[in-house]
């Protein structure tokens, strides 16, 4: 389990957060929403080890590999899809596998083969998300992880991430109520502080 108590962090004097106890079960969807400024990103970066709490603790990450979808696709630009994927798989994980992988969310052969920044938006989003479920990582953070995708795509990319994340430890942010239903998540919601 990964815990956090009395975990606070600001950026000069604004206090993003305050005093945050929270508990993440090994193997539970945990969605997280709030209002813009409320520190839902905040907490991704601090779980990722991007950033440092300011005050508190967090337990239970020693030894934890993690995962993320960020709200930005952070893709190499020249590289193709399976490229990309790649680049977080240990050597042994032929391309062909990956490409199987980017079939399941709806990446053709063809847009496979050619460097992402020549993808669509949607298909650069399904990279960003396969690269993500394929590496080995018990901790996955989800940064809005379905904004781009059309209506077609996202019932496809959102049951492939269900059963990626299963006996995973997953912290879905969202401000899609609708998401939270589909992953069966608990719900913890944040305030901005004050």
């Amino acid at each position: 389990m990964i815990t956090l108590r009395g975990v606070g962090r600001r950026f000069g004097d604004q206090v993003v957060l305050d005093g945050l106890d929270l508990d993440l079960p090994r193997g539970e969807v945990i969605a997280l929403m709030g209002p813009n400024g409320s520190g839902k990103t905040t907490l991704a970066r601090l779980l990722l080890g991007l950033d440092a709490p300011d005050a508190g603790a967090i337990e239970g990450l020693a030894g934890c590999r993690t995962a993320a979808v960020f709200q930005e696709d952070r893709l190499c630009a020249q590289l193709t899809a399976v490229s990309n994927v790649r680049l977080v798989l240990d050597r042994g994980v032929r391309a062909a596998a990956v490409a199987a992988e980017l079939a399941l969310v709806g990446l053709s052969a063809e847009s496979m083969a050619q460097p992402v920044r020549e993808l669509s938006g949607g298909q650069r989003r399904r990279v960003a998300i396969v690269r993500a479920l394929m590496a080995p990582a018990g901790l996955v953070v989800l940064d809005e992880p379905f904004t781009g995708l059309d209506e077609t795509a996202k019932p496809l990319v959102m049951a492939y991430v269900r059963e990626r994340c299963a006996h995973r430890t997953t912290l879905l942010i969202t401000h899609d109520r609708a998401e939270v239903e589909a992953f069966g998540a608990r719900l913890v919601e944040l305030a901005p502080p004050g």
